[in-house]
């Protein structure tokens, strides 16, 4: 008879150094005290996370490997074998829910090839939840991950995301390295026009939480500081 393979748990964490179980529910106290195999960004902060959700877990006892931009193809591929095994692993993302703007998309993908279930379980995500709480269109929208750096290609990258909005109804998400972010809007109120929608959610979930949606020409009236404070940008033009 062939052997049961273990599950790979997609695991979301907080946003931001909240307490676990206010905004995660009992679900994930109760996988994370029976997984002992994670694959995560970084061990320290995984290794802080897992001793905050569950305080009696034995931390000798974790088998981590690290998923990373330096982490090869061959190793990332060994990082399911327990599952081959019989024993469920869990993937830990930095941040809100794996494989979502995350490098864990790389495993889930390996997951499926390796015919492994993937479990996908509920925590905070900075993208819905910045989109829930927009009011622009969640029943088109699109995520577009960082824009260009250099000022010339994100000028063309804003305007096209900005005709792409208004031609399709979509609304469009993007975010930025947080030491940036004032830049980002900075350019956004330069090269949008001025009655083009543009919400910024930033600290999600945190005490210092600040969600709001003005118009491009309201938004450089705007005297609050984004440097250094994760943010969620979203845009639409009707």
């Amino acid at each position: 008879m062939m052997e049961e393979y273990g599950k790979l748990y997609l695991i979301p964490t907080r946003l931001g150094d909240t307490p676990p179980l206010e905004v995660l529910p009992m679900t994930i106290k109760k996988i994370i005290e029976n997984i002992d195999d994670y694959i995560v960004e970084n061990e320290k902060t995984a290794r802080r996370f897992i001793k905050r959700v569950s305080p009696g877990k034995s931390q000798p006892s974790l088998k981590i490997n690290v998923l990373n931009k330096y982490t090869s193809e061959g190793e990332r591929n060994t990082f399911l074998n327990p599952c081959l095994k019989g024993t469920s692993v869990g993937l830990l993302s930095e941040a809100g829910c794996p494989a979502i703007a995350d490098p864990g998309a790389e495993i889930v993908s390996l997951a499926h090839e390796m015919k492994i279930k993937v479990v996908p379980l509920v925590g905070p995500s900075s993208l819905l939840l910045a989109l829930m709480a927009s009011g622009m269109n969640g029943q088109n929208f699109a995520f577009n991950g960082y824009l260009p750096i250099d000022k010339v290609e994100r000028k063309q990258k804003i305007k096209t995301l900005e005709r792409l909005s208004s031609e399709q109804n979509q609304t469009q998400i993007f975010i930025e390295t947080p030491y940036r972010n004032n830049k980002l809007l900075e350019d956004l109120t330069t090269f949008l026009h001025s009655d083009t929608k543009l919400c910024v959610a930033c600290d999600i979930t945190l005490p210092t939480e600040y969600i709001k949606t003005m118009t491009a020409k309201e938004w450089k009236k705007n005297k609050e500081d984004f440097h250094k404070r994760p943010s969620i940008f979203i845009l639409k033009r009707n």
